[in-house]
């Protein structure tokens, strides 16, 4: 549209050195994204970096998925991904230009998929917010739309005071449906027969 296995939530499965590309700043090798995976809560810690950078409130967190997302689905309707690339650091508009962005998220775009309903929703987070060492916000998550889910995986940095988009994985998918629970054990299911009468005498 696995948020770090690069298994699911891929712009576009065709070119996979697309999706390299666009995620050169963070480290991948481990996401796994689960749709029916049970969301936690968003326990953010807000202490600090260690270069004193302090991770954003949740609602400012909120904000800017949505803005993101919005300009996602503004730049797949129209063909024009220069808004969603001004939103980027200086490192991801070097290595992501106007075209190359269009073609990571054709896949998404050639569905003419609406995304603004995201304005309606609040992001589910699969894992709390985290500031990595390397000073990047990582927002792991989906929002429920119906009938597919939007999952996102999104990397902030601050540049000047203002978080910018440092690197970005959106997919719809339909959520998994939930997993039967095992019967319990109702003992053995095999009817007791009736004791056939004892001859009379």
């Amino acid at each position: 549209m696995s948020m770090f296995r690069r298994t699911e939530l891929r712009p576009h499965r065709a070119r996979p050195h697309f999706v390299f590309r666009l995620l050169i700043i963070l480290a991948l090798a481990g996401l796994a994204f689960e749709a029916a995976a049970q969301p936690v809560p968003p326990a953010i810690d807000l202490a600090p970096h260690t270069d004193g950078t302090a991770i954003p409130d949740q609602y400012k967190i909120n904000m800017l998925i949505r803005t993101t997302l919005i300009a996602l689905s503004q730049a797949n309707q129209t063909g024009n991904y220069s808004v969603l690339r001004d939103l980027g650091t200086p490192q991801f508009q070097a290595i992501n230009s106007d075209a190359r962005l269009a073609e990571i998220f054709s896949a998404i775009r050639q569905r003419n998929l609406d995304l603004s309903p995201v304005l309606f929703f609040d992001p589910t987070m699969i894992r709390p917010p985290s500031l990595q060492d390397d000073g990047i916000l990582r927002t792991t998550g989906f929002i429920d739309t119906k009938p597919e889910r939007i999952l996102f995986d999104m990397g902030f940095q601050p540049i000047n005071g203002s978080w910018r988009l440092t690197a970005i994985v959106v997919e719809m998918k339909p959520p998994s449906p939930p997993q039967a629970k095992p019967a319990k054990d109702a003992g053995s299911k095999t009817p007791a027969k009736a004791k056939p009468n004892s001859p009379k005498p």
